[in-house]
Formats: C-alpha cells, sequence, structure tokens
C-alpha cells in the first residue's frame, strides 16, 4: 500500500468516526438550528479525540468547549424582532431611531454593552492612528457591526464581518443592506477557516483570550495569517462581576502573542476594555 493509500484510508477512517459525532452535535436540541459550522465541531472533535479521549469523553468536552465558543451566558437579542425593529427604524429616516434599535442590540451582549458609554470617542481615537479604512475585517465579531453607526464610515466601505451564530450573521447582513452597504457577513469559523481578504483594520474584540481557552497558542499564526495593516485587538480590563481587574493579565497575553514580531504597538485604555492597535508591517 502507498504512502498515499494509507492517508486516504486513514482519512476516511477519521470521517467515519467523526461524521456521527459531528451530526449529532450539532442535531443537539441546545446546537439545532443555529447554523454553527460543521468545522468547527469537527475541530474540536479531532482534537478530543487525538488526546486519545474515548468518543463519550471527547463530546463531553468538546460540548463544554462550544458552550464557551458560543458563550450563551454573554447575551443575544430577539433576532427576529431586532429585524423588525431595524426595518421600521430604517423606514422613518430617522438617524436617532436607527442608533436607538441599535443600542438596544448592542446591550443585549455584555461584550457590546460595556462599550456602550464610550461609542461617541472609542472609534474616532482608534481611526486617529489607524486612518478611516476603507476595507474592515470584523473576525469573530458577535454584534460589534451594529456599532456601525458611530464608526462614521461611508457606505462604499466593504465591512466583512464573521461569526458562528447564523441567526447573528443573517441579521448584520440585513443591518448592511438597510445602511447601503454590501452585506459581506459570513457564517465562518475564522480560527478554522481565516479570511485572506486585504484589509485596512481588523477588529479583534474581546475573543483574543476566548481563542487561547479553545486552543492554547493559536493566536500568534491566527494574527499572522490576517491580511491586513492594522490588527485592533482589544480585551477586557475587569471581569464580568467587576470584581477582578485583568488588565495586567490582558497586556501579558498580547505581549505573549507577538514576542519578538517587529510589529508597532499602541494602547488605548478605555474604562472597560484595553485595545492594542498593531500595525503590521507591509
Amino acid at each position: 500500500m502507498t504512502r498515499r493509500e494509507k492517508s486516504s484510508e486513514s482519512s476516511s477512517t477519521s470521517d467515519a468516526a467523526v461524521q456521527p459525532l459531528v451530526r449529532a452535535v450539532l442535531n443537539s436540541r441546545k446546537y439545532r438550528g443555529l447554523g454553527i459550522p460543521p468545522e468547527t465541531v469537527r475541530d474540536l472533535l479531532e482534537k478530543e479525540l487525538s488526546l486519545g479521549r474515548n468518543e463519550k469523553a471527547a463530546l463531553k468536552a468538546v460540548r463544554q468547549k462550544l458552550h464557551n465558543v458560543m458563550a450563551p451566558y454573554l447575551g443575544d437579542p430577539d433576532y427576529d424582532q431586532a429585524a423588525h425593529d431595524l426595518e421600521r427604524a430604517f423606514a422613518s429616516a430617522d438617524g436617532y431611531a436607527v442608533r436607538t434599535v441599535c443600542t438596544l442590540i448592542l446591550q443585549a451582549h455584555a461584550s457590546t454593552r460595556e462599550r456602550l458609554p464610550l461609542l461617541e470617542t472609542f472609534y474616532p481615537r482608534l481611526f486617529a492612528v489607524t486612518g478611516q479604512p476603507q476595507t474592515v475585517l470584523d473576525v469573530a465579531c458577535g454584534l460589534h457591526p451594529f456599532g456601525l453607526p458611530w464608526m462614521g464610515l461611508p457606505p462604499e466601505t466593504r465591512y466583512h464581518a464573521y461569526d458562528i451564530h447564523r441567526p447573528r450573521v443573517d441579521l448584520i447582513n440585513h443591518f448592511l443592506t438597510q445602511l447601503g452597504m454590501a452585506p459581506l457577513a459570513q457564517v465562518r469559523d475564522v480560527l478554522v477557516n481565516t479570511p485572506d481578504v486585504q484589509a485596512d483594520v481588523a477588529f479583534f474584540f474581546k475573543e483574543a483570550h476566548r481563542f487561547e481557552q479553545r486552543q492554547r497558542g493559536c493566536n500568534r499564526p491566527f494574527w499572522q495569517a490576517l491580511n491586513v495593516h492594522w490588527l485592533l485587538v482589544s480585551l477586557p480590563v475587569v471581569s464580568l462581576s467587576g470584581q477582578h481587574s485583568l488588565l495586567e493579565g490582558s497586556r501579558a497575553l498580547v505581549k505573549s502573542v507577538l514576542g519578538d514580531l517587529p510589529w508597532r504597538v499602541e494602547e488605548f485604555l478605555f474604562d472597560n476594555e484595553v485595545v492594542f492597535a498593531i500595525e503590521k508591517p507591509q
């Protein structure tokens, strides 16, 4: 048997073993209908099985990690109601009404809710360093795209947003269309399938620490793979309870990821998060 044939047989055996487990997770009551990319579950399963775990133990570990990846405890809006509210707001041609609905959507998730008091000054401070981007990547975006009314970006801006939650992505595309922007949001696991779109700026907000929980050491190759001039990485300054400072840990994470990479970094400290503006050599 040739090496290629052995590899093919191994791959086939792996597929036969993993695919039923992938389907079992995706068809479970908790995750059915969320449109989670199968490659996300497959990636988690393969890593657990490679550790020598049996199917039962691997499934248990994957469900725990998927719970952290999806983070339902951080909150979500009622997507159907949010779509209806956006349609009414845009039909009124009232910018204040649009911002009001976006505020309600942003309030539904812990990471974006914390940013609400900062929105008027948040993006101007960042874009003063990066310049106003013409093309944006918003990776593992969550509800962050609903901050667009405060970003001051023109409709011709190419705003690529990526998330693994299909109802969220559908609402984002609905929103982008109503803004007169191209509906470029995609359901994609950026850790498994990193986008290769060339962009001026990438937002990677409040996710780097959770990526490390999913796969230790993954941030460095992920950041290197992003084809962008500026990478804006934000991390929490305090815990969700507000009782513990996370600032030094967040700084240490970014420092460990960058290591000896010759990338310029500027730090922006806000009340509840710190943003690292990282300039990648062109």
